[in-house]
C-alpha cells in the first residue's frame, strides 16, 4: 500500500503508523503542489490539507483516512461521486481523555495567569499574581459529546459548578454529565450569564461556523474566560480580538485556529490575556497509539477488501 501523509504537521503520526505497517510505503508530501503531482496513491491521510474535487479527480485514492475525527477539509460530495471511500477515527478513549486534560491545563493556566507568573519569576517577584481557583466557579460546556463528558468529570472532581448547552437538553443527559443546569442552544444567554469559563465542545459545520460571535461573547459576564480545543472557526476572529482588547473577556485559551499553521506574527498572539498551544490537545502517546492502531486496521481492511470501520462515504 502507498500511504501519503499530507503535510509535515503532527509528525508523531507517521512514525507510529510506520510501526504498525512496516512493509507499506508511507511517505509525506509537504505542499499541495507536490501532492497534486503524486501518482499511484492508495491511502490519503489529509491532516490539515484541503482535499477538493479537483485533487480527488487527479489522485483517485482508494481511501481517504483521517487521522482523527474532523473531515471538514474533505469534499465529501465529490468523494461520493467519484467512488472514493472516506473514513475517520471517532473521538473516543484516550483521545477524549487527552483533549480533556489539555482543556483543563488551559483553564487552570488562565485562572492562575500563567504568563504573568512566568514573567514575575524572571523579574524576581514572588507571591504574585493573585490567582483564582476553579473550585466554586461555573464552567459551561457548549456541546455535549464524548470529549465534553471527559471534561465534565474532571471539572466536577475539582469542585466546579457545571452547565451544558445542547440542542436537546434531556434530563438523562444532564444526569450523565453531572450538570447543575442544562440549556437548549436557543437559551444560551441564560446559561452564559452564569458562566465563568466557557469551553467549546461543538463540531464544526455550516451551522456552527462563527458560532461564538460578538453577540454570544457579550452574553458572558465581564472577565469570563473562553477555552477552545475543538475547531478554530467556531469563533469569530474579529469578535474575539475586540472582546480581548476591551477586556470584555478575561482571557482565552486556544489550541485550534482559523488557519493552521497559525501565523506566528498574528496580533492575537501578542495579547497578554491569550494562552495558545499548537493543536496538541489530542497529541499524546496513548491517544496517538490508539489512532495509529485504528488507521492501520482500516488500511488492512482495505487491503483485504473488507468493510471499513467508521466509513463516512
Amino acid at each position: 500500500m502507498r500511504v501519503i501523509f499530507c503535510g509535515n504537521t503532527f509528525a508523531a503520526a507517521r512514525g507510529l503508523l510506520g510501526q504498525q505497517l512496516p512493509r507499506d510505503d508511507i511517505v509525506t508530501v509537504e505542499t499541495e503542489r507536490e501532492l497534486a503531482n503524486c501518482r499511484s496513491v492508495d491511502v490519503l491521510i489529509p491532516l490539515m490539507f484541503r482535499i477538493d474535487a479537483a485533487l480527488l479527480r487527479s489522485l483517485r485514492p482508494r481511501l481517504i483516512q483521517q487521522w482523527g475525527s474532523g473531515l471538514e477539509g474533505v469534499d465529501l460530495e465529490a468523494a461520493l461521486a467519484l467512488g472514493v471511500a472516506v473514513a475517520s477515527v471517532p473521538a473516543a478513549g484516550s483521545n477524549t481523555q487527552s483533549v480533556a486534560e489539555h482543556v483543563l491545563l488551559l483553564t487552570l493556566a488562565l485562572l492562575r495567569d500563567l504568563p504573568q507568573a512566568q514573567e514575575n519569576l524572571r523579574a524576581g517577584i514572588l507571591g504574585a499574581p493573585l490567582g483564582r481557583m476553579l473550585a466554586g466557579r461555573t464552567v459551561c460546556l457548549w456541546g455535549l459529546g464524548a470529549t465534553a463528558l471527559a471534561i465534565a468529570r474532571w471539572t466536577k472532581v475539582l469542585g466546579a459548578r457545571l452547565l451544558g448547552i445542547t440542542r436537546e437538553p434531556l434530563s438523562d443527559k444532564a444526569a450523565l454529565y453531572g450538570l447543575d443546569g442544562c440549556y437548549q442552544t436557543t437559551a444560551f444567554r441564560q446559561a452564559l450569564a452564569q458562566t465563568d469559563i466557557l469551553i467549546l465542545c461543538v463540531r464544526l459545520n455550516e451551522h456552527t461556523r462563527g458560532l461564538i460571535d460578538a453577540d454570544v461573547l457579550s452574553a458572558l459576564p465581564q472577565g469570563a474566560f473562553l477555552v477552545n480545543a475543538a475547531r478554530g472557526a467556531l469563533i469569530d476572529y474579529e469578535a474575539l480580538r475586540v472582546a480581548l482588547e476591551r477586556k470584555q473577556l478575561g482571557g482565552v485559551g486556544l489550541d485550534v485556529y482559523w488557519q493552521e499553521p497559525f501565523p506566528p506574527g498574528d496580533p492575537l498572539l501578542r495579547l497578554p490575556n491569550v494562552i495558545a498551544t499548537p493543536h496538541v490537545a489530542g497529541v499524546t502517546d496513548r491517544s496517538y497509539g490508539e489512532i495509529a492502531a485504528a488507521v492501520a486496521s482500516n488500511i488492512e481492511h482495505l487491503r483485504r477488501g473488507e468493510p471499513l470501520d467508521h466509513r463516512v462515504v
